[in-house]
């Protein structure tokens, strides 16, 4: 039996697993590469395998670096059911689909500029909005905590990971001689005492152990300091300093928490009146969605929910569709709280609010998730005092807030608290999904503390058991 790190190995985007027994041949996760010059090059060679060889797919959540070359797995002959939660299935359905058409214009003006330069050469898009259309018919509808059997020498169950809506733990049996082999997949963690999703289950016992470490070398905020410096922020941009908010987030996750938390804290009147624009035309959909999955969210999100229903006065929430809508925001010279994607800053809508309030100083920008290695949002959180937008340098003079506690990543104590719950020790512990610095420093702190054998797989590298 064999397990292959495909992606999310020393990096965090591009999670992906190949597992292997000899009767079966299946996937867990298979994610975008995101993130700087080399993930297109990835994401166009990520398969180092037949995509018609594998049986199934199991997917632990619907973020795009998780789930966003399954349209291009499908279009090169992956026929298969892909299994995930019923909160997924409906993500999907709109996450792909926006992806295909991203990847599509991005292409197009790829190629117009090469044909600007007199190439000849053109490229083809990752894959199509056709291409993730056909996809999203192999999908297939899980509930948590039931077992399922992709195959019959293997056993399956979804538990959830409080991360987004949808998330999941996949606790897999794999059949042997002698028995079963588990292996645990955490996908990502979330942050017990999140907004809106539920917290992790817990797992008692795993043979082989994949566990995420997107914030293995740091602890958040308590979310009461968080909420403390999320209000300052707030009240001293558009209140004392008459500016905007701009707010990258993740347009299924992030951006309903912000949502929540935004007209929570109204309601306890720590907020004033408010003009909240969610920029995003996948963003209305996907909160639509959440409130459609009301038994996942947790008792504070649907309290909240029901507030709104009832209350006159609550905050103005504007959900922005089209383009000129969009460029009217632009305008808006203060008073304004403007959400909007990509989370990481790299592409979408979000860079031409930068681009308009980044140089400034009346405004903020609140960096509320986390930024990868080469993307213009860990720039800024570095400390960047030039940024280049759409061929433009741009002065950063804006007051850039970094307001962590807010991350669905469990930090390094509450994934120790996590594994401590085992009753059994792993045999092996592998850790993934994070920077090197940051999977490093987990991978010394699980074997310090617990005594667990523990390390970080190479890229591509193949173990067996």
């Amino acid at each position: 039996m064999q397990l292959t790190f495909l992606g999310a190995a020393g990096e965090v985007t591009g999670s992906s697993y190949l597992v292997e027994t000899g009767t079966v041949r299946f996937l867990v996760d298979c994610g975008m590469f995101q993130g700087g010059r080399e993930a297109d090059r990835k994401n166009r060679t990520a398969f180092k395998f037949d995509p018609e060889t594998i049986d199934f797919v199991l997917l632990t959540h619907a973020h795009i670096d998780h789930s966003g070359l399954l349209p291009r797995l499908s279009a090169w002959g992956f026929r298969g059911p892909v299994y995930c939660t019923a909160a997924t299935v409906d993500l999907l359905q709109v996450m792909l689909k926006d992806s295909a058409y991203i990847q599509e214009k991005e292409t197009e003006w790829r190629n117009k500029s090469r044909r600007r330069h007199q190439s000849t050469q053109e490229i083809a898009p990752l894959y199509t909005v056709a291409q993730a259309e056909a996809l999203l018919k192999q999908l297939s509808r899980v509930d948590y905590d039931e077992e399922i059997t992709p195959h019959p020498s293997i056993r399956c169950i979804f538990r959830d990971a409080g991360h987004i809506l949808g998330s999941s733990i996949i606790e897999l049996w794999i059949k042997k001689h002698t028995g079963y082999k588990k292996i645990v997949f955490s996908g990502d963690l979330g942050q017990p005492g999140h907004p809106i999703v539920r917290d992790p289950a817990i797992i008692q016992q795993a043979d082989v152990l994949l566990i995420e470490s997107t914030y293995g070398n740091r602890l958040h905020r308590s979310m009461s300091a968080t909420l403390d410096e999320l209000v300052d922020a707030i009240n001293d941009t558009l209140i004392k300093k008459a500016g905007n908010v701009i707010i990258p987030a993740f347009t299924v996750g992030r951006t309903q928490d912000l949502l929540f938390l935004l007209v929570d804290l109204y309601r306890q009147g720590r907020l004033g009146d408010m003009d909240i624009y969610v920029d995003s035309p996948m963003a209305k959909a996907a909160t639509e969605i959440t409130l459609k999955h009301m038994p996942l969210l947790d008792k504070e999100a649907s309290d909240a929910v029901q507030w709104m229903d009832k209350s006159a006065r609550k905050p103005q929430i504007h959900f922005v569709q089209d383009i000129e809508e969009s460029m009217q925001l632009n305008h808006i010279k203060h008073g304004a709280i403007i959400i909007s994607a990509s989370g990481m800053c790299d592409a979408g809508r979000i860079k031409h609010h930068l681009k308009y309030n980044l140089s400034r100083p009346e405004c903020s920008i609140l960096i509320t998730g986390f930024q990868a290695e080469r993307t213009l949002g860990r720039r800024l959180v570095d400390g960047a005092k030039l940024v280049r937008i759409f061929g433009q340098d741009v002065r950063v003079r804006a007051k850039i807030y970094t307001i962590g506690g807010l991350s669905a990543h469990a930090d390094q104590a509450d994934i120790i608290n996590w594994l401590r719950q085992f009753q059994k020790t792993p045999d092996k512990v592998f850790v993934v999904h994070g920077e090197m610095s940051n999977s490093s420093a987990l991978a010394a702190v699980i074997q310090q503390q617990l005594g667990w054998n523990s390390s970080i797989p190479e890229s591509l590298s193949t173990i067996e058991f």
